[in-house]
């Protein structure tokens, strides 16, 4: 019987674990700032993270793999990652500390090195400006994205900001305010000033214009500086190819993207599943889809592709959104017009349609709806799948969970062990999709799934049009991942 340690010794460990921690977050640090690499544990960020967070993740990652991972070895390989002189890079420190504990016999240094040999053969690229026409709620989230992660700015560059109305000093300190404090997503980890000579933001010390515009092709970017940027619409109100492409005929613009379902030939992209289809290099305009989408189509696709799906539906639990009433008043659609923030309300939503966009395999076998919820963020899809092939919960949760460790589905699949997940748990988190692995409920004849996908309707999302957007851009990385 394993004796438990004394309490001096639980201390000196706790001391130990502690100095690692520093020493890791230092190392992390230095990555970012000095090569543009970023670390992870799986899939959760390392930077701007405290010892205690990097403490707790440690023990959500040995939860997460059911297997001791150390921490020795982990603050090891970021010491040679950081001694690598590696171009910009994402990389699962975590991953690779797990599949390196997994092999024997092999010396550390010789591992990690063939594991990240091919970081020195990815392809150079040059940083991409990038226009925010709106700044509503997904707006804001990728500015606070974008400009958090400038880094040296060899990727995505933040140049200017789009609204519509007369710019005065308390417009732009109104603007100002709404992205330094969040109801839902806190304090922005960053400085925001106003320069109303300028009629810009300062964000973490660059600038950021603000510009006046009620069409899509009215300003003349180049006058800034900005050239060949890529314009993020955040507006919902040009939806179609027609529409979206009046904004390639401002000058300075070469690429746009939708954050909402487009209309039309416009190529609606869930990133991680179909985005493959479209050349870069022959396509002007793109659609993020919708954040239900982007939650359910990832999950979908690795159920399809392993049991096979008959036909479904999926139910939508929904944070209340803007479009929606403070209080009872009239509103074009059934029932919105109610309270948001004291009814439950059944409305429609395209998330079944959508998904034969991005999984054509899929098209016409879902039928979906949804229902609005007093929550202002976090919601939450339940999919109703008759399968092809019998299955068990337990079968059932190890493909899920072996596609959120490994493949091209692990930016887009999160593994939720937690049997107390509740909607708030799940605000801030960068996957689209959270799959509630205890929550699975599989039929006695194996053929009938109910499965349970969380997603931060808001920055989960947000985080799929920052993939996508560096996609289009061309601006990706190397990723061990």
């Amino acid at each position: 019987m394993k004796l438990m340690p004394s309490y001096e010794e639980q201390l000196s460990l706790q001391v130990e674990q502690r100095r690692l921690a520093v020493e890791l977050i230092k190392l992390v640090s230095d990555l970012w700032y000095e090569n543009n690499i970023e670390l992870y544990l799986f899939r959760n960020q390392l930077l701007d993270r405290n010892v205690g967070e990097i403490l707790n993740l440690m023990e959500y990652a040995r939860e997460f793999v059911q297997k001791p991972i150390s921490f020795t070895s982990l603050v090891k390989i970021a010491r040679k990652i950081h001694a690598m002189n590696l171009p910009p890079a994402k990389i699962d420190l975590g991953k690779l500390t797990y599949v390196y504990e997994l092999t024997e016999e092999i010396n550390l240094n010789d591992f990690v090195e063939n594991k990240l040999s091919g970081a020195h053969r990815s392809n150079g690229f040059k940083p991409k400006d990038v226009v925010l026409y709106g700044f509503g709620r997904i707006g804001r989230l990728l500015a606070r994205e974008l400009m958090s992660k400038t880094g040296k700015g060899i990727q995505m560059r933040l140049r200017a900001i789009v609204t519509r109305g007369e710019i005065t000093e308390a417009i732009l300190e109104k603007r100002a305010a709404l992205l330094r404090k969040d109801s839902v997503h806190g304090k922005f980890k960053g400085s925001v000033k106003v320069d109303t000579k300028n009629q810009a933001l300062i964000i973490n010390g660059t600038t950021v214009h603000i510009i006046s515009s009620n069409a899509p092709e009215d300003p003349d970017y180049t006058t800034y500086g900005i050239e060949n940027a890529l314009v993020i619409d955040n507006t919902g109100a040009f939806r179609s190819d027609e529409e979206l492409a009046r904004h390639l005929d401002a000058k300075g613009v070469d690429k746009v993207l939708l954050t909402a379902p487009g209309t039309g030939n416009v190529p609606n992209i869930v990133y991680g599943v179909n985005q493959g289809n479209f050349c870069p290099d022959e396509l002007s305009v793109y659609s993020a889809a919708s954040c239900t989408t982007n939650a359910i189509t990832p999950v979908l696709k690795v159920i399809h592709d392993a049991l096979g799906i008959k036909h479904g539906h999926i139910e939508t639990i929904h944070a209340y959104t803007n479009d929606q009433n403070l209080v009872d008043n009239m509103h074009k659609k059934y029932r919105r017009g109610r309270a948001a923030a004291i009814n439950m309300v059944i409305t429609e939503t395209g998330a079944g349609k959508a998904v034969g966009k991005a999984l054509p395999e899929l098209l016409g076998k879902l039928t979906s709806n949804a229902i609005r919820v007093p929550v202002p963020n976090g919601s939450l899809a339940i999919l109703n799948l008759n399968l092809h092939a019998k299955t068990t919960k337990e079968d059932l949760n190890a493909i899920m969970k072996k596609y959120a460790l490994e493949g091209d589905l692990v930016e887009q699949i999160r593994y939720s062990i937690s049997s107390e997940l509740v909607s708030s748990d799940i605000v801030g988190i960068e996957e689209p999709a959270i799959f509630d692995s205890e929550a699975t409920i599989v039929s006695d004849d194996g053929l009938n799934a109910l499965v349970y996908v969380w997603y931060d309707n808001e920055y989960g999302y947000s985080h799929q049009v920052m993939r996508l957007a560096k996609y289009v851009s061309k601006v990706r990385r190397f990723s061990y991942y």
